[in-house]
């Protein structure tokens, strides 16, 4: 079965860095495209980041480009994204999300069919 957990967040002042992991049990990490997600209070959800496993190219929304970084560990079976320079704008319960079919496109991951149960994410002074 496979499943995804995200661990991680927290409260964060404007100008820290948070990672985020999202850990994968019943598929290995190198096999499938992962993408990050989030969604704040009263917003649509919006693609984040994500991770092709066909070439391992990386995919970023422009707000977060360059200061956030999506990676895998193999070892732990694990994605992470590493968020620095954060903005009181990335409030949001992020989620991490993978399917059979996904596949990145240069906005989100597409055709997720798992998702983990989200991360609190607060950037406050």
């Amino acid at each position: 079965q496979v499943q995804l957990v995200e661990s991680g967040g927290g409260l964060v002042q404007p100008g820290g860095s948070l990672r985020l992991s999202c850990a994968a049990s019943g598929f290995g990490v190198e096999s499938y495209t992962i993408g990050w997600f989030r969604q704040a209070p009263g917003k649509e959800r919006e693609g984040v980041s994500c991770l092709s496993s066909a070439d391992g190219s990386a995919y970023y929304a422009a707000s977060v480009k360059g200061r956030f970084a999506i990676s895998r560990d193999y070892a732990n079976n694990t994605v992470y994204l590493q968020m620095n320079s954060l903005k009181p704008e990335d409030t949001a319960v992020y989620y991490c999300a993978t399917g059979l079919w996904s596949y990145c496109t240069s906005t989100a991951l597409q055709v997720p069919d798992t998702w983990g149960q989200g991360t609190q994410v607060t950037v406050s002074s």
